[in-house]
């Protein structure tokens, strides 16, 4: 028998924290295209080359064009992504583990990338969700202007809120160019960060094993 798909219910949106049950407002209006390209002629200039140059001069456009997809996280809901449901799972009350999802992110503080290994782990109660799902939901607050912490945090709570599961586990791995590349300038430096909720907070062990699972040698 096919598993029972379950899609998801917008009248439940209103029990969602914000950034959940939908993409971010713009903070202000959204600057057109051609204000954007201006803005990287700008930059271009501060940096000293010149923005006329033959190398340079579609640079302006290609950045716009990159910045659509780098960020394109503002316009993609995490409810939508994690929505949709199977309840036909046998009784399954062990976690649900996906680990080494690769994701690359920006830095709020200097806008230079970070990018890792995220990995995500839930307990379910009566349904599951698609296992690509969860590495789409990496890439929903990856590709927004983030902090390592902040991004860990976020995506927990939305695994937490629409699945309602009896615990999540998220760590994130990262390396982040804006301590590799300037300031102290110290490359191959990873930075751990890891979100509980649930059993994976209450419960020692479950938090274990989340961790072994995590460290365990891929065969």
């Amino acid at each position: 028998m096919d598993a029972i798909i379950k899609p998801f219910v917008r009248a439940h949106a209103s029990d969602l924290s914000d950034s959940v049950r939908a993409a971010p407002a713009p903070a202000v209006p959204r600057p057109s295209r051609e204000e954007a390209e201006a803005a990287v002629r700008t930059l271009i200039a501060y940096a000293g080359d010149d923005p006329n140059r033959e190398g340079l001069v579609e640079t302006p456009k290609r950045v716009v064009r990159a910045f659509e997809e780098i960020f394109g996280g503002y316009r993609e809901c995490p409810l939508e992504v994690l929505g949709r449901t199977f309840t036909e799972i046998g009784g399954y009350q062990e976690p649900v583990l996906v680990r080494n999802i690769a994701f690359h992110s920006h830095c709020e503080h200097h806008m230079m990338p970070f990018f890792g290994k995220a990995h995500l782990a839930y307990m379910p109660v009566t349904e599951v969700v698609g296992l690509s799902k969860l590495a789409r939901l990496v890439e929903v607050y990856a590709r927004r202007l983030q902090t390592q912490e902040h991004l860990t945090s976020q995506i927990a709570r939305a695994i937490d809120e629409i699945l309602k599961p009896r615990g999540v586990a998220v760590m994130l791995e990262a390396e982040h160019m804006c301590m590799s590349v300037r300031g102290i300038q110290k490359p191959g430096t990873s930075t751990i960060t890891t979100h509980f909720t649930g059993v994976f907070r209450d419960d020692p062990a479950a938090q274990a094993r989340f961790l072994a699972l995590v460290r365990e040698p891929q065969r």
